[in-house]
């Protein structure tokens, strides 16, 4: 990737998370740096890039699906780099009129983010840290514009896709999304990735592992008990905590349709409970 003019002051010595999967998904937005720590990561683990194209295309099918279910904010944590089929487009499409706020960590993700909506006044981005959840959600509450945009005293649909086991440390990941379900209004929905310790053999996800250790963001996997215990609060939506290809796959989806756990990431959506209709 090349500078240009408003190009952010970005760490260019040390590999990101957001500008690896950039990579991994065929994207240009990446630096030599992620280069050279992504082609590490795959030659531990060849299948990388097709897990992350397997990734997002479950985050189509989950931004789709919850828009036809009344969707109208979404709050995208951990959003990346922007590429085909973003989640305001998506949304947009299903239900014209739906606002997106995409938060995340990396700088260059968050200018790339804002270029794309400059024409858009229902979508906007800033950079934000997950592990921060209480920031966030003072910057939304005081600041007039990301409030125009998200509204926490309404629905939210919370998207932490492919961004938790960025968060080794369980008492600060469990931690950070107890913090944003209990600002989320009744009728919230919280849609969840996760690489998956079942997923992966575990010579090739300590090679991957030590290879992220040295990026911005570390990871870890999580067992699917760990997984699930992210939807404390929620009722799940069928079929429940599933590998991403199984969750309400689609005949025009073709990662990993004959073996789903191969796609190395559990996912699922919770809600939680709207208020009872009142009765007379």
């Amino acid at each position: 990737m090349e500078t240009s003019d408003g190009l952010l002051d970005a760490d260019h010595q040390k590999a990101s998370s957001a500008r690896m999967y950039d990579f991994y998904l065929g994207g240009t937005h990446n630096f030599a740096v992620d280069r050279a720590a992504a082609e590490l990561a795959i030659a531990q683990m060849p299948l990388i890039p097709t897990l992350c194209k397997a990734n997002r295309a479950w985050l189509g099918r989950v931004v789709r699906f919850l828009a036809r279910q009344g969707a109208t904010q979404f709050l995208d944590i951990g959003s990346g780099i922007p590429t085909m089929g973003n989640v305001h487009e998506i949304a947009q499409q299903v239900a014209p009129g739906a606002r997106v706020l995409y938060v995340d960590i990396d700088p260059v993700a968050v200018m790339h983010s804002r270029q794309m909506l400059t024409d858009n006044p229902l979508a906007a981005a800033v950079e934000g840290d997950v592990r921060r959840p209480q920031e966030l959600i003072d910057r939304i509450e005081s600041d007039p514009g990301l409030k125009a945009i998200i509204d926490l005293d309404r629905p939210v649909a919370l998207i932490l896709a492919a961004v938790l086991h960025f968060v080794p440390d369980d008492d600060e990941a469990y931690g950070a999304v107890e913090v944003l379900r209990d600002r989320l209004a009744p009728g919230s929905w919280l849609a969840i990735s996760h690489g998956a310790v079942e997923g992966f053999g575990a010579v090739q996800a300590a090679g991957v592992q030590q290879v992220y250790e040295k990026t911005r963001t570390p990871g870890g996997l999580r067992t699917r008990e760990g997984i699930t215990r992210f939807f404390d609060g929620f009722d799940l939506v069928q079929p429940g905590i599933v590998w991403g290809p199984e969750w309400r796959p689609t005949p025009s989806d073709p990662h990993f349709f004959d073996h789903p756990e191969k796609s190395g990431g559990l996912a699922g959506v919770g809600r939680i409970p709207p208020p009872q209709a009142q009765t007379t």
